[in-house]
Order: structure tokens, then C-alpha cells, then sequence
């Protein structure tokens, strides 16, 4: 499910169509496949955490429950499900920050993590609102993120990178 949804991403982002500004019909199918099957997941054995399908493929549930977007229900139900699983030791407090954030975002109130990015009014990207922003960094170090700034700044040279990829395709370094 994670490979899909990054290969359709990467597809669009190539082809110039992710950012449109509206939800690209080709990601919606991705996303709307992938909610029925996580959901039949975490409804039969909870949280796939680490000690059942390994590292990959918990942080693999955490992206695709991350991405269900269309399914709010799920996600607040994939929060439940993580914070029993990040206090069982089975998956990285990291993930739930992003889904925690993704989830408060999506509700338009504050994130606590800084996890989650809105297009800038000067180009760029920018974090959602944070709540008591002066303390995110501690926040984001608890759980294993890097510091909001630094985090910033990575989203942002990524962004200008695709941007040129799209603005020339035959100048992508390929390894």
C-alpha cells in the first residue's frame, strides 16, 4: 500500500500534477483502496506493530493511515490504536506525532509537533499553526523528530528540487 501511494505521488510530482490545489483523482483511488484495507487491518488485530510485521511495516500502517485523508474516522482511530502501541513499545513515538498533527490540523486546531506543512505566502512551505511554539523543538526531540527549523528548511530545498525536476525532467540526477 505505501509503495503504490509513493509511486502514484511521485508520478504526479513528475508530471507537474500534485500541487493543483485540488485532490488528484488517480490519488484519491490510491487512498480510498488503501482506508478500506488498513481499516479491515486495525479492526481485526489492532495496531500492526513491530513485533508482528516488523519495523517496514509498521511505519508502513503509519503512512497509510497518515494519508487517509478522506477517512477522518480512521485516522482518530489509528491514533487510538498507535498510542497503545507506542506505550507497548511497538512502533516509534514519531509516528504518532505526525498522525496526532495531521489529525489536529484536518480538526483546524493547533499541531503540537509541527509535523504539518501548508504552502507560504512568500513560496515554500511553512508548519500549520503550532501550539506553544516556544516549547515545539522539546516536543519534537521527545519523540525523535529533528528540530522544527532544520526540518523547515530540508521541506523547502526538497520542494525547489521537484520544482526544478518538473521545470527541466531531462537534468534529474539519477543513481
Amino acid at each position: 500500500m505505501e509503495r503504490l501511494d509513493r509511486s502514484v505521488r511521485a508520478d504526479l510530482v513528475e508530471r507537474g500534477e500534485l500541487h493543483t490545489g485540488r485532490y488528484h483523482p488517480e490519488m484519491q483511488v490510491v487512498h480510498e483502496r488503501n482506508n478500506m484495507r488498513i481499516r479491515a487491518i486495525l479492526e481485526t488485530i489492532g495496531w500492526p506493530g513491530r513485533s508482528l510485521v516488523g519495523d517496514d511495516g509498521c511505519r508502513a500502517a503509519g503512512f497509510v493511515v497518515q494519508h487517509a485523508i478522506l477517512d477522518p474516522d480512521l485516522q482518530r482511530r489509528g491514533v487510538e490504536l498507535l498510542t497503545e502501541a507506542v506505550a507497548k513499545h511497538e512502533a516509534e513515538p514519531s509516528m504518532l506525532a505526525l498522525l496526532t498533527d495531521r489529525v489536529l490540523m484536518q480538526e483546524g486546531q493547533p499541531q503540537l509537533y509541527g509535523t504539518q506543512y501548508i504552502g507560504a505566502k512568500q513560496g515554500g512551505v511553512e508548519p500549520w499553526p503550532i501550539a506553544n511554539p516556544e516549547t515545539v523543538d522539546e516536543r519534537r526531540r521527545a519523540v525523535g523528530l529533528p528540530p522544527l527549523a532544520e526540518n523547515t528548511a530540508r521541506l523547502n530545498a526538497q520542494q525547489r528540487q521537484e520544482v526544478r525536476n518538473i521545470q527541466s525532467p531531462g537534468a534529474q540526477e539519477h543513481s
